[in-house]
């Protein structure tokens, strides 16, 4: 049976980030797949790359050596079929516990070759989300340097934006001038279950694009 990590990077369980990330695990597991899943915010202690180098020695080439709460889960990537991902973004980027992680995904694989820049021979297709309560095209060009590092060195990266997303329940209970709390309630109503379903779906599409590489 094929197997998926979904990681939820945001500290809300069953909020938009949340949400989203499990609506393209059931997707994977519609399709037969296995889906363990993480939630960053709750693993043992970790941090971001302490550029120890373990990972360029030829014992570890490829793997990160840093024995903290990351360390399962990035075992466990590297023995998937693919990756389902998602964080919300915070002031302009993805969430600082993502890229703690991210950096620990994504720098073992870079080798400071000229001739082989990435040492991963076992890509694995991955799905990238993120949320915000921008608008879905104000960080295009965040989401897209992300889906570019990420295909170059872990798998082809398809991505999914939900903007504009409701933060709170009752916005009633903050003087927040800046949004417009009934479109907030309305667009969750109307459009948010639109992007459950395209998760849903890209994740179900997930394992099919192993044969593309």
């Amino acid at each position: 049976m094929a197997k998926i990590v979904a990681i939820n990077g945001s500290p809300r369980s069953g909020w938009n980030t949340d949400m989203l990330v499990d609506e393209a695990a059931k997707g994977a597991e519609s399709n037969g797949a296995e889906v363990v899943k993480y939630d960053l915010y709750r693993l043992d202690k970790f941090t971001g790359c302490i550029s120890c180098f373990g990972c360029k020695r030829d014992a570890h080439k490829g793997e990160c050596v840093c024995k903290d709460g990351l360390k399962p889960v990035l075992d466990a990537i590297r023995d998937a079929d693919g990756l389902i991902m998602g964080a919300p973004n915070y002031f302009g980027d993805l969430c600082a516990e993502f890229k703690l992680f991210y950096e620990r995904l994504v720098f073992p694989y870079l080798t400071y070759n000229k001739e082989n820049p990435c040492c991963n021979e076992r890509r694995i297709p991955v799905l990238l989300i993120m949320t915000s309560n921008a608008p879905d095209t104000m960080y295009a060009d965040v989401v897209e340097n992300y889906r570019r590092v990420l295909s170059n060195f872990i798998g082809p990266t398809q991505t999914l934006v939900s903007g504009e997303t409701m933060q709170v329940k009752d916005y009633s209970k903050f003087d927040w001038t800046f949004f417009d709390p009934q479109q907030r309630y309305e667009r969750r109503e109307k459009v948010f279950p639109s992007e459950k379903r395209k998760a849903f779906e890209m994740g179900a599409a997930l394992l099919s694009r192993r044969s593309f590489f």
